[in-house]
């Protein structure tokens, strides 16, 4: 079979196809014969290397992980049988290849109907938006301000923060192209967090302040979304793209302003049974229409440099797919 790893760290360029030989699942696990596979940002971090010690450090040679959408092709011991030939998705770890091991556990049925983009959606990027927003405890008629709004997450986070009753939803973005993207979604307000003065705007639109605010980028956005914060406003923080994940600024939460992180595997360690549900009602949702996503491109799995090097330009609109 085909797969892309990676030998040295450094940029795109480094992203290699290889010819491997199929994997057998272990106990637990399924292979699946892979149809698309969404790529995530985090892997430009790992691939790029990182110090000793830093959570983006990942061991060579590097794999690549991805929301992989395929078929059941065998099963592990101690895995049913029945999953054989079922459409499913799942977050692998090695998942640029046309074959990938996946946890039994946590394979997402793809209901009927649902094209790849949605479906690539269902094990992670749809469970994490919903989970970080639940993590925020959102409620009706609250304000939300969500950061990275145009990329895979975010742009699911802007349209189920309505879902579950926000009553004005901030999108925070990176150009006009993305703001317009995020209108169109449903945000009612769109900044530019790359201008000096978004947090003026932010206000200028809330003058009461943000309830909740969703942050994957860390740094000095992160530091800057407790200026806009109402009391008893809520950050809860899922990721770090910028590289930095910053720190809290303790002083300001004096101003009955709270902070909180959220991981989906995690939540999948604490609440198994919740976490499960998540998949489902992200597929009912997406089966509804209250949800959708958008694929900004599809590409040969032979392109996965390309894939990467839009990731890292941050010029995409919502998912990149990878086909094998």
């Amino acid at each position: 079979m085909r797969r892309i790893r990676y030998h040295r760290y450094g940029g795109p360029e480094v992203l290699t196809e290889e010819e491997a030989d199929t994997p057998t699942p272990g106990h637990g696990q399924v292979l699946l014969r892979t149809e698309a596979i969404g790529a995530n940002f985090v892997d430009t971090r790992f691939r790029r290397g990182a110090p000793a010690g830093s959570v983006f450090r990942r061991p060579l040679p590097g794999v690549l992980t991805g929301d992989v959408v395929g078929t059941v092709e065998a099963v592990g011991p101690g895995t049913a049988e029945e999953l054989l030939g079922r459409r499913v998705a799942a977050l692998a770890e090695d998942a640029f290849a046309e074959f990938v091991l996946a946890d039994a556990a946590w394979l997402a049925p793809v209901p009927d109907g649902l094209d790849l983009g949605a479906a690539s959606m269902l094990p992670m990027g749809a469970p994490v938006a919903l989970g970080a927003l639940r993590t925020g405890r959102v409620a009706p008629g609250e304000t939300v301000l969500v950061h990275a709004a145009a990329g895979g997450i975010g742009h699911l986070a802007v349209q189920l923060a309505k879902v579950l009753g926000a009553g004005t939803v901030i999108a925070a973005a990176g150009s006009a192209a993305k703001l317009d993207f995020v209108r169109e979604l449903g945000a009612d307000v769109a900044v530019d967090y790359t201008a000096p003065d978004w947090t003026e705007q932010v206000r200028a639109a809330v003058p009461q302040g943000v309830d909740v605010v969703l942050d994957s980028v860390g740094g000095q956005i992160l530091q800057r979304g407790f200026e806009v914060l109402a009391p008893l406003g809520r950050v809860v923080v899922y990721g770090a793209a910028d590289g930095e994940p910053g720190s809290v600024p303790v002083m300001r939460l004096f101003g009955l302003h709270a902070v909180t992180g959220f991981s989906l595997l995690a939540w999948r360690a604490a609440r198994p049974e919740l976490a499960r549900r998540d998949i489902e009602e992200s597929a009912e949702h997406f089966a509804s229409g209250r949800l959708r996503t958008a694929v900004h491109t599809r590409l040969p799995l032979a392109e996965a440099a390309t894939a990467h090097r839009l990731l890292e330009e941050r010029s995409q609109l919502g998912r990149i797919l990878l086909l094998p």
